[in-house]
């Protein structure tokens, strides 16, 4: 039998009663802190940074210093994995990414090379072991990874796109061929984060930036499957033998919650679009929530961050299984000072809210 675990935020991934909602946020490490920017600015460009374990493991304990966080998430990139995969991945300045040659004919996905983490991806491997030390167990350590259909879009559209011309294209005319590149992705997906866990990840949280662009029916065929695919392949005890819970944080797909259930992950991350109180109620306690404070909210007075605070613990109610965080990253532009309001309220409102019930 698997101990319980100590850290707050680890209970509440396995809706363990705990003493406070823990809190931690997407893009939490970034560019809105100014010691990131120092950083970023040592490193020359992001994907260096990105690539140099001393560098990305200080980043990722940068926002542990200054707020009072219970999880740290590994400070990487979802897009190395289509770079492990062969393709050639670029910033350019002020854009967004640019990964090439494209893929979109059936014999573009005989370029994707076969990865093994520990070498192709051995720089994100070894910055987990060096965050995993430097956290000293007192903070749970996420890993995380893009998910295969956030992935293939980047791959198939060449970056970032507001119309999917081309991977819609390719799910409506060559389905066959995007599962193939699906399970591909997958398959390299899974070996990523099981290494991640072998290197000592406590959680690990896959993102489906894109899910939300897919009708309700292509979103089950084409993006969950892809996860479950990767979740039945993740071995679930990490090193020292404790359940590693999987987030599953689909953008967008607030109306498949009972889908997503499906997928065997333990915690559902929502964006701010879905009410918390209904998605605990259609879900019965069947998962952890993680979400979702609109991250707006953060470029309002500090009273009235304060009150969407209570709002939405009061909307989850006294119940186990809930992760503050925001529905999406934190923005360039926000004031860090907002965040330590943020994380004053969770605390002492989830604290007045969880002794009222057990009294």
């Amino acid at each position: 039998m698997p101990t319980e675990p100590a850290h707050r935020f680890l209970r509440a991934c396995q809706r363990l009663t705990v003493d406070q909602t823990p809190i931690w946020l997407m893009r939490q490490a970034g560019r809105y802190l100014p010691e990131y920017l120092k950083v970023r600015q040592q490193a020359g460009d992001f994907l260096t940074l990105c690539k140099t374990p001393d560098l990305a493991t200080e980043v990722t304990l940068q926002p542990l210093r200054r707020f009072d966080l219970d999880a740290a998430i590994l400070f990487s990139d979802i897009l190395v994995v289509p770079e492990a995969m062969g393709m050639h991945l670029s910033f350019g300045q002020g854009e967004g990414p640019i990964l090439e040659p494209v893929l979109r004919r059936a014999a573009d996905l005989q370029r994707l090379t076969p990865v093994e983490p520990e070498e192709q991806l051995g720089y994100v491997l070894q910055a987990v072991s060096q965050i995993r030390s430097a956290l000293n167990e007192k903070t749970p350590l996420i890993g995380f990874s893009g998910s295969p259909w956030t992935l293939a879009t980047y791959m198939v559209e060449g970056g970032s796109s507001k119309t999917f011309r081309y991977i819609k294209g390719m799910l409506f005319d060559q389905p066959q061929l995007l599962q193939q590149l699906l399970d591909r992705i997958s398959d390299v997906v899974a070996d990523y984060l099981n290494a991640q866990i072998a290197h000592g990840v406590q959680a690990v949280q896959i993102f489906d930036t894109w899910g939300g662009v897919l009708g309700p029916r292509e979103f089950v065929e084409f993006s969950l499957r892809s996860m479950q695919r990767v979740i039945q392949k993740l071995h679930r005890s990490g090193k020292e033998g404790q359940q590693v819970p999987v987030i599953l944080f689909a953008k967008g797909c607030g109306s498949q919650l009972e889908a997503i259930l499906e997928s065997g992950c333990e915690v559902i991350g929502l964006d701010w679009s879905t009410d918390l109180g209904m998605a605990r109620q259609r879900l019965a306690g069947r998962a952890a929530l993680q979400g979702n404070l609109d991250p707006a909210a953060l470029y309002a007075s500090p009273e009235r961050l304060r009150e969407q605070v209570r709002r939405l613990l009061h909307a989850y109610g006294p119940h186990p299984g809930h992760i503050f965080n925001l529905g999406h990253g934190m923005a360039p532009d926000m004031d860090p000072q907002q965040v330590v309001t943020l994380v004053e309220s969770v605390r002492t409102e989830s604290r007045l809210l969880l002794q009222q019930t057990h009294h």
